[in-house]
């Protein structure tokens, strides 16, 4: 690619947006930074990498942790700030990427070369899709799509002056329930297309 572009991807619990994110890396031949991220910070500072999953993209746990000044105790916010540093060096190298989560669209908003984009989708198509993929109940699935949503808004909210989901701070929202999956992946990658062109 000739010109950088980072393509920040937001989602619901069940709404497919990995999967958007996966189809548009493979089209543009971009890496994919997502929970895989912390594997390559541990690798790099020699750190326990399941200890650091523990902690990947959940909200700081106040009656756990204190702050004194720039210096906070929670681990949460240690591999929050480790990875929003990751996607920043990143960045300012000129590398081209798409990251799902991590507040990316937040971390990034001030890089011109930031495409931002939200995937949501109706309740029903979730709870199907998640009762599917884990062989679960309708009612299982549902429970999971509140718990995952709820500890993403939390974790987004803590680190973002900009709210989770609210389509004014991305660039594009999308209901990927509304067609099938393929034809939204074409719509975001038209989207994307249609900015880089306006850039050459």
């Amino acid at each position: 690619m000739k010109n950088q572009v980072i393509i920040s991807i937001g989602r619901e619990y069940g709404a497919n947006g990995h999967y958007i994110a996966d189809e548009i890396a493979k089209k543009y031949a971009l890496p994919v930074y997502d929970k895989s991220m912390i594997e390559v910070i541990a690798k790099e500072k020699g750190l326990n990498l399941d200890r650091l999953k523990k902690y990947d993209e959940k909200p700081k746990n106040r009656l756990f942790s204190r702050s004194f000044g720039d210096y906070s105790s929670s681990p949460e916010d240690a591999v929050a700030n480790m990875e929003f540093d990751f996607l920043r060096e990143k960045a300012d190298a000129g590398n081209s990427f798409v990251v799902v989560g991590r507040c990316a669209n937040s971390v990034l908003k001030d890089n011109p070369n930031l495409i931002s984009i939200f995937v949501t989708a109706d309740m029903d198509k979730k709870i199907k899709r998640i009762a599917g993929l884990f062989e679960i109940s309708c009612k299982e699935a549902e429970s999971l799509i509140i718990k995952n949503n709820k500890l993403r808004k939390q974790y987004h909210n803590f680190y973002c002056k900009e709210k989770w989901g609210d389509s004014r701070y991305y660039d594009l929202t999308i209901n990927s329930s509304k067609m099938p999956i393929d034809k939204i992946v074409e719509i975001v990658d038209k989207y994307i297309c249609g900015i880089i062109e306006s850039k050459d």
